[in-house]
Order: C-alpha cells, then structure tokens, then sequence
C-alpha cells in the first residue's frame, strides 16, 4: 500500500507549491512500511530528512495544507489517513511539536467529513487517549487530542461506547485546574460530549460522579472565577453543560404520581407536618370521617387544587412529580419561610390567598420553560448563568428564591383567585429581566428581583409603552403611508453599505470549534461578490485585491435560505440543528452552482439576506427590517409632530464651543 501510495505522488503534488510537495514528501517518511522487507526499497522511494527542523517545517506546512479541501480529497483517496495514523502498532514515534502537528493534520483532513469516524481501530482511540492521560504533556497535543475524542464520541454512538472506557472524569479534571483556558474549554467539551451521547439509564449515573469529583466547585473557581475572561466558546460549553445539567429533571418532569403510591403519598404528608407541626395520628384516633376533615381543610391551607386527594394535582406532566420535589425541598431547606408563607396565606381571606400548592406547581412548570429542560442545547448559544454554577442543588435553590419572589408580588398586586394568570405572567417578567442582568451567584439574583418590585415592574411596561406608541388616527396613518418608501431606501441604503464592508464567515461542520474562516464583500460599484479564504479571523475590513474568488451579481439566480439551502439538505451533523438552520443561506448562480453561507449570528444573517435580495430587487422581508422600519418610522413621525410653530429652526447647527483653558474643574452629575 505504501509503494502504491508513492507511485502516486506525482499527482498528489501536481499543483502545489515547492514547500507543500516537499512538505508531502517528508510526511511520508513516516508513513508505516507494511513489511520489514520494504526497508530495501530504493531510497528515492523513501524520502527521508535528517533534520528535525526541516520535518518540522514540513507537517507544519502539511497541517496547512490539510485545511484544503481539494488536497485532502486527493490525500484521503490514496488511503493518506489509514497509513498516517490509524495503524497504531506503527504510529510515527514523534513527540511534541512534530506530534502536535501530526494531530492537527489528522483534525483538519477529519474535519471535512470525507472519512468516517467508525473506521478507526480501539488501539487508535487508546493512543490518543494515553495522551490526555498523562499528567505531563504538551499544550499544543493535549488540545488536538481532546478535540479528537470529542469528535469521536459525538460522530459515532460506537466510538462512544470505547472512548468511555479509556477515559474517566478523575483523568480529566486536572486539565481543569490548569490555567490554559483553550485546554480547559476542550476538556469540558469532552465532558458535555460523553454526558450528550450516554444513554439515559447512565446519565444519573454519570451526574453523581461528577458531583462526587466537585466538578461544579472546580469549573467555579478555575474557569468563571478565574482573572481571564471567558471567551465565546468557553461559554458556549459551559451553556451545554448547564443544559444537560437541567435536563436531568427531565425524567421526573414528565413523571406523573401516581395517587395510589403510599411512598408518594408520603411526601404530601411530610409537607403537612412541616407546615402545621402534626405527626401523623395513628389509624385509631378518633373517625375517619374526622380525620378525612381535618386532612381536607390543611390541604386546603397549602393551596392544593384537590383538597380530598392532592396527590391528583401532580398528574399533570410538566412538572408532574419535579413540583413536589420542589416543595419538598423549599420545606425541608428553607423551613422557616415555607412555614411562614403557609400559615400567611391560610389566616387571609379565601379569595386573597395565594394558593401554595398549585403555585409551586405552575412555578416550576414555568421555571423549566425558561431553563428550556428537555431541549437539546443550541449551536450557537453562549447563554451561561454563573449563579447556576454556585450550588449543587441550584435549579431547587432557584425554585424557592421564586416562590417566595411569588408570595411577595401576589401580596404587592393584592391579587385574588381571579387574577392567578395575571400575577403568574409579572413574576416570569421579575424572573426574565433579573436573569437578563447575569447574577453571579443566587443571592446576587434574589437582590435583583427585590430591585423589580410590581411597582418597578408597571413603570418599566408603562416607559416601553410610551416608547412604542402607535398613532391610530387617519391623517397620521396617511403621513406613515408617505414616510414609508423613505425609510425603506434608507435600510436598503444601509444593508447594500454593510455587505461592500464584508463580513467574516465561519467554516462549521460536525466538529464545531473551527479555525477556518473565509470572507465576502460587495464591491462599492454593487456588481460583483468577492469572497476567499482566511487563514485567521481579521481585525478590519479585508481588502477586495486578496480575496481571490469572485462571483457576478448578475449571474446570481435566487437565494435560499434555511432547509432549502444545498448544505442544509446534505447528510451532516448540521442537519438536523435548528439554530443552524436558522441562520444558513444560499446564492444560486448559472444552473447548478451555489455559494453557501452559514451566518455569525441573526443580525448578519438578517442583514446580508436583506442585502442580497435588495440586490436582486427582491422586498426584504428580515426580522431586523421590520424592526429598523418601526424604530425609524417612529422617531420620523414624531419628529415631524413636534409642536414647532413660531421656532426658527437653524440651518447649520451651532458651533463647537472651544476647549477651556484647563481642565482644574469638577462637574458633579448628581
């Protein structure tokens, strides 16, 4: 295979620059020979380097070049990756920065998704996981070598199975504890990677080792804590781990109770006896319809729906049984504001009281809607809360900061029965704006909403009301009609401006963490799309004259935007991603070209959608036109209704005023 590899240089080098053959060429210096015998062979076939610096050189170039498409095509097809390094038992002997860049050769022609990840043998995986288990070992490897086993355990439910057995969370918390932030965010990767693709009966499991191995208090003080900041995809793992975090509650969220469960039954009895400081009388004392009575008006205190058998309210999934581990947990834990929230609202009035039960219940069913428990984590979402990171039982702690964030405003809006749904949509405002403003810790989050009183809560709706005021009357409605055209060639204007300033795309594929860029701009005459390949992400705008590729506005046939795009409809991991797909589009060009986009964000998204269609003089239809279009038609219309009768408006504005002298002064604001 070998010798048959080598008769093909030729053609793998046609096109390459001097340093990339030469580069391919020293590359196979360390390529297995398949038999003792092939030692013989002449030894222009077996070009070798004698200088450590030049092999260097040459897989740093080859790393490069590995990023091309074309090139790893070619490279894949002669059986480049099987010979380089799947064969364990002949794995080149090299170490640190000739292996780093071995390793991230191997990532890059990976990442282009032409091989399958199944084809890789368990000595492969146990090599690349012995890197990562030595507790001294280069940066650069220890990085390449997490990112593979990511790869590997996202890629193929088999290769989950074995990476699980050559790596164990004990091995992987020291890189946590390092100062490198790249090797930690590529550790926590690991970690979110065998915890996504573990099967369910294995995910408890999973959860109570990391808690034994205090993962939380280690990520706390070494990663959110640290001096460095946290960058995009430091967050965006800790956002995943927070979500499958969460969605351990899954399973008791959609568990009903069952009402006949005396072992549940028993839980409903605990929080009576908290709440009223009565044991459970023995089945002797006095009658059962006594004791049924006396049962029915204290479930009736807590605020149960079913005040005969509540355990009948908890069969409603979500929350279903996470509700009453909620209560459980709020009576147990914070025992005196549980009693007092009970006792308060059992001496008001039936129709002021604010019913606990079926509160904790709506509560939690809220609270798991805004945690999104359930739901698999998003692409492109860096949405982390440190506070949530500040406790071992964070989601109840959570719970009980809210219940009694409830009982306060039911209090405030001296709400009744009726009004249940009204007070239910304020406290997910509290709870939303307060979560908006990123607390890092819980009592952080609970000073905040004490900050949103229902007082505070009205004055922000009424100010966001007065913002967006819309006139109804006929002339104003006709003097919208006239202003409209205008700001729609206003937006136009801006977008076509942003799109000849260019935007930097990423290249994403089943592996997210990418260093692949390229960029595309709109030439200042609006005719031709300019677009090429980055080796880095730019500080700037990137000049016309080095992007190399260029595509005609007028060839351009349509664009597609989310599953009708070509790369949305090929076989990937992207496939089914809904927040990719939210944000990829397509330019169609001649009969079955295309240009593929997958946009930074949903601004960019918006705006180079809105752009192109603007250029083939199509209506723009984004979110963010709509939003434009409202904001100034807005300022526009009050503008023009200003009361400006009898003022002389300047023609030129006024003049600078001259710099003081000095600056020995002070100007309090307050």
């Amino acid at each position: 295979m070998l010798l048959m590899f080598i008769c093909f240089l030729p053609e793998i080098c046609e096109g390459k620059s001097a340093k990339q053959r030469e580069s391919i060429c020293i590359f196979v210096s360390f390529l297995p020979r398949e038999t003792p015998s092939s030692s013989s062979s002449p030894s222009a076939l077996r070009i070798q380097s004698s200088s450590m610096d030049a092999k260097l050189e040459a897989l740093k170039d080859l790393a490069n070049a590995s990023r091309d498409i074309t090139f790893a095509q070619e490279f894949i097809n002669l059986d480049g990756i099987s010979l380089s390094l799947c064969d364990s038992p002949f794995f080149p002997p090299v170490f640190g920065d000739l292996l780093s860049f071995t390793l991230t050769a191997f990532v890059e022609l990976m990442d282009h998704g032409i091989v399958s990840w199944d084809t890789f043998s368990v000595a492969f995986i146990k090599k690349i996981a012995s890197y990562v288990n030595k507790s001294a070992m280069d940066t650069a490897v220890l990085q390449r070598s997490l990112a593979i086993l990511e790869s590997m355990v996202l890629n193929s439910q088999d290769l989950y199975q074995k990476v699980a057995q050559e790596i164990t969370i004990g091995q992987l918390i020291p890189h946590l504890q390092g100062t490198d932030q790249d090797v930690q965010t590529y550790t926590i990767a690991v970690i979110n990677a065998l915890f996504l693709k573990a099967p369910e009966e294995k995910r408890q499991e999973m959860a109570h080792i990391l808690a034994q191995k205090q993962l939380r208090s280690i990520i706390l003080s070494n990663v959110i804590r640290s001096n460095k900041p946290i960058n995009d995809e430091m967050a965006h793992q800790l956002y995943v781990l927070q979500v499958l975090t969460f969605n351990l509650l899954e399973d008791r969220m959609m568990t009903k109770m069952d009402p006949q469960d005396q072992a549940q039954r028993d839980i409903i009895f605990e929080l009576r006896r908290i709440a009223f400081d009565v044991e459970c009388e023995p089945n002797n004392s006095g009658s059962i319809e006594k004791r049924k009575s006396m049962y029915t008006r204290d479930y009736k205190k807590l605020g149960f729906i079913n005040h005969v058998n509540p355990a009948v309210d908890f069969t409603q999934i979500p929350p279903g049984m996470l509700a009453l581990d909620n209560m459980l947990y709020f009576a147990r834990h914070h025992q005196d504001a549980y009693i007092r929230i009970v006792l308060e609202n059992s001496s008001r009035e039936d129709k002021h009281e604010c019913p606990f039960g079926r509160s904790s219940i709506e509560l939690t069913k809220m609270l798991c809607e805004i945690l999104k428990v359930g739901e698999l984590p998003s692409e492109n979402c860096h949405d982390f809360h440190p506070m949530f990171f500040t406790h071992d039982r964070s989601f109840e702690e959570f719970f009980c900061i809210c219940i009694q964030l409830l009982n306060k405003t039911w209090k405030e809006m001296r709400a009744t029965s009726e009004d249940f749904n009204k007070v239910m949509q304020v406290v997910r405002e509290q709870i939303m704006r307060a979560l908006t403003l990123k607390p890092n810790s819980l009592d952080q989050f609970k000073s905040r909403l004490q900050n949103l009183s229902y007082t505070e809560i009205l004055k922000i709706r009424q100010s966001e009301r007065m913002n967006q005021e819309d006139f109804q009357s006929r002339p104003i409605m006709e003097l919208r009609e006239k202003i409209q055209p205008e700001i729609m060639e206003l937006i136009k204007q801006q977008r076509l401006n942003r799109l000849c300033e260019g935007t930097c795309f990423r290249k994403i594929s089943s592996r997210r963490r990418q260093d692949k860029f390229w960029y595309c701009r709109l030439s200042p005459n609006h005719k031709v799309l300019h677009y090429g390949d980055l080796e880095e992400s730019p500080q700037g705008e990137v000049p016309h004259d080095s992007l190399q590729d260029k595509l005609p506005v007028a060839d351009i046939k349509a664009v597609v935007t989310g599953k009708d795009c070509p790369h949305m409809k090929e076989k990937g991991a992207l496939k089914q991603n809904k927040e990719v797909l939210e944000l990829a589009f397509s330019v169609l060009y001649e009969s079955d070209e295309y240009l593929n986009f997958i946009a930074p964000d949903k601004h960019e998204y918006c705006v180079w959608t809105d752009g192109l269609n603007a250029l083939l003089g199509k209506e723009m239809t984004s979110d963010y036109t709509k939003s434009d279009m409202d904001t100034l038609l807005s300022m526009e219309m009050k503008l023009r209704l200003l009361d400006l009768e009898n003022i002389q408006i300047p023609e030129a504005p006024p003049p600078i005023p001259k710099e003081p002298s000095n600056y020995d002064f002070v100007y309090d604001c307050n």
